[in-house]
């Protein structure tokens, strides 16, 4: 897609000199796959996980079972979980965790349609931010608009911080 959001993201992470890595769900590694395609993407991004069934998340990132059946696969816990789980299996300094609801058939609610999308990011091991967002379109659609608008939290959120100040 290589959008210009994405291209700034991409500059910021070079000139700020970050590493990147992803735990996805919903997006199914779309993130990961995305980055990889902007320029120079070897000097920050680390790679990514795909954890779309629930087991996954389980055993790869030591989400507590309990918390998947309390809040469901798709929620904010479960995906600040997966980032956190992202951060002891990939050295990186920001770490991207995404759930949701893309089609019928998951922990769909009247407060949780489908669309509904989870993202938290983490910055040197302390939460740079967590979003819960709802998307309209078609299964592709709200995954792009996912990878656009996480993209976009980056680009604002790195510019607000001096992130190239390492804690």
């Amino acid at each position: 897609m290589e959008s210009k959001t994405l291209l700034t993201c991409g500059t910021l992470l070079l000139d700020q000199e970050l590493s990147i890595a992803f735990a996805e769900s919903a997006t199914a590694g779309r993130l990961a796959a995305e980055f990889s395609l902007l320029p120079e993407a070897g000097k920050f991004l680390k790679g990514g996980l795909v954890c779309y069934d629930a087991s996954l998340k389980e055993q790869l990132l030591n989400v507590p079972q309990g918390l998947i059946k309390t809040f469901s696969p798709e929620s904010m816990e479960v995906t600040m979980a997966i980032a956190l789980g992202l951060e002891k299996l990939i050295p990186a300094d920001l770490h991207i965790g995404v759930t949701g609801l893309t089609a019928p058939g998951g922990s769909e609610t009247a407060e949780k349609p489908v669309g509904t999308m989870f993202i938290h990011c983490r910055l040197f091991g302390k939460t740079l931010f967590s979003e819960k967002l709802r998307f309209e379109g078609s299964p592709e659609e709200i995954v792009r608009q996912t990878t656009e608008h996480t993209a976009y939290m980056l680009v604002a959120a790195l510019k607000h911080s001096n992130a190239s100040l390492k804690c």
